[in-house]
Protein backbone atom coordinates (compact mmCIF):
# COMPACT_ATOMS: atom_id res chain seq x y z
CA UNK A 1 0.00 0.00 0.00
CA UNK A 2 1.44 3.27 -0.91
CA UNK A 3 1.80 5.96 1.47
CA UNK A 4 2.57 9.83 1.61
CA UNK A 5 4.72 11.58 3.64
CA UNK A 6 6.27 15.04 4.16
CA UNK A 7 9.48 15.61 5.91
CA UNK A 8 10.69 18.92 6.86
CA UNK A 9 14.45 19.22 7.93
CA UNK A 10 16.66 22.16 8.92
CA UNK A 11 20.09 22.68 7.70
CA UNK A 12 23.05 24.21 10.04
CA UNK A 13 22.94 28.22 8.57
CA UNK A 14 26.97 28.11 8.56
CA UNK A 15 26.71 26.39 5.26
CA UNK A 16 27.61 27.56 2.13
CA UNK A 17 24.93 27.60 -0.63
CA UNK A 18 26.86 25.06 -2.42
CA UNK A 19 26.90 22.93 1.10
CA UNK A 20 23.44 23.29 1.12
CA UNK A 21 22.26 22.34 -2.24
CA UNK A 22 24.56 19.02 -1.80
CA UNK A 23 22.70 18.41 1.39
CA UNK A 24 19.69 18.70 -0.41
CA UNK A 25 20.34 16.40 -3.14
CA UNK A 26 21.67 14.04 -1.09
CA UNK A 27 18.39 13.34 0.99
CA UNK A 28 16.75 13.62 -2.09
CA UNK A 29 19.23 10.91 -3.66
CA UNK A 30 18.80 8.88 -0.91
CA UNK A 31 14.75 8.78 -1.34
CA UNK A 32 15.35 8.10 -5.53
CA UNK A 33 17.56 5.15 -4.13
CA UNK A 34 14.60 3.50 -1.69
CA UNK A 35 12.27 3.91 -4.62
CA UNK A 36 10.16 6.23 -3.17
CA UNK A 37 8.42 8.89 -5.52
CA UNK A 38 8.95 12.56 -4.82
CA UNK A 39 5.83 14.67 -5.34
CA UNK A 40 7.31 17.85 -4.35
CA UNK A 41 10.44 19.70 -3.43
CA UNK A 42 11.00 23.06 -1.58
CA UNK A 43 13.76 24.91 -0.02
CA UNK A 44 11.52 27.13 2.55
CA UNK A 45 14.08 29.38 2.71
CA UNK A 46 16.13 30.86 6.06
CA UNK A 47 14.23 31.14 9.06
CA UNK A 48 14.73 32.40 12.74
CA UNK A 49 14.35 29.58 15.25
CA UNK A 50 11.85 29.44 17.95
CA UNK A 51 14.69 28.84 20.29
CA UNK A 52 18.31 27.71 20.02
CA UNK A 53 19.70 24.28 18.62
CA UNK A 54 22.90 23.16 18.78
CA UNK A 55 23.70 27.37 19.40
CA UNK A 56 22.18 27.91 16.09
CA UNK A 57 19.28 30.88 16.28
CA UNK A 58 18.65 30.62 12.31
CA UNK A 59 18.39 27.39 10.36
CA UNK A 60 17.53 26.48 6.40
CA UNK A 61 14.45 25.10 6.12
CA UNK A 62 13.51 22.26 3.14
CA UNK A 63 10.88 20.27 2.68
CA UNK A 64 10.44 16.63 0.78
CA UNK A 65 6.68 15.10 -0.01
CA UNK A 66 6.87 11.91 -1.31
CA UNK A 67 5.30 8.48 -1.40
CA UNK A 68 6.55 5.02 -0.83
CA UNK A 69 5.14 1.39 -0.39
CA UNK A 70 8.24 0.18 1.65
CA UNK A 71 8.06 1.39 5.44
CA UNK A 72 11.86 1.23 5.68
CA UNK A 73 12.27 4.12 3.53
CA UNK A 74 11.31 6.32 6.63
CA UNK A 75 13.78 4.32 9.07
CA UNK A 76 16.55 5.00 6.26
CA UNK A 77 16.11 8.40 5.53
CA UNK A 78 15.98 9.30 9.36
CA UNK A 79 18.92 7.55 10.20
CA UNK A 80 20.90 9.71 7.97
CA UNK A 81 19.41 13.24 9.39
CA UNK A 82 20.71 11.38 12.90
CA UNK A 83 23.75 10.99 11.58
CA UNK A 84 24.31 14.28 9.67
CA UNK A 85 26.08 17.20 11.68
CA UNK A 86 24.37 19.93 8.96
CA UNK A 87 21.38 18.56 9.82
CA UNK A 88 19.92 20.90 12.98
CA UNK A 89 16.16 18.97 13.37
CA UNK A 90 13.71 17.11 10.98
CA UNK A 91 10.54 15.89 11.35
CA UNK A 92 8.33 13.41 9.23
CA UNK A 93 4.87 12.81 9.29
CA UNK A 94 2.05 10.57 7.43
CA UNK A 95 0.06 12.41 5.49
CA UNK A 96 -4.17 11.89 5.23
CA UNK A 97 -6.26 12.57 2.01
CA UNK A 98 -6.77 16.15 3.42
CA UNK A 99 -3.68 17.09 3.77
CA UNK A 100 -2.43 15.35 0.56
CA UNK A 101 -5.10 18.16 -1.35
CA UNK A 102 -4.03 20.94 0.66
CA UNK A 103 -0.57 20.58 -0.05
CA UNK A 104 -2.06 20.50 -3.96
CA UNK A 105 -3.48 23.81 -3.38
CA UNK A 106 -0.51 25.31 -2.09
CA UNK A 107 1.86 23.95 -4.38
CA UNK A 108 -0.28 25.69 -7.19
CA UNK A 109 -0.04 28.91 -5.43
CA UNK A 110 -3.77 29.20 -4.22
CA UNK A 111 -2.67 30.35 -0.78
CA UNK A 112 -0.09 33.20 -1.80
CA UNK A 113 -0.98 36.51 -0.32
CA UNK A 114 -2.40 38.62 -3.39
CA UNK A 115 0.49 41.62 -4.16
CA UNK A 116 -1.25 45.47 -4.08
CA UNK A 117 -3.75 44.07 -1.68
CA UNK A 118 -5.88 47.18 0.00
Amino acid sequence: MIKDYETVFIINPVLSETQQKKTVNKYKKILENNKAKIIYNENLGFKNLSYPIKNKKTGFFHLFQFSSEDNEVIKNFETEFKRDNAILRFLTVGLCKDALIYNERRAKGEFNKKKNEK
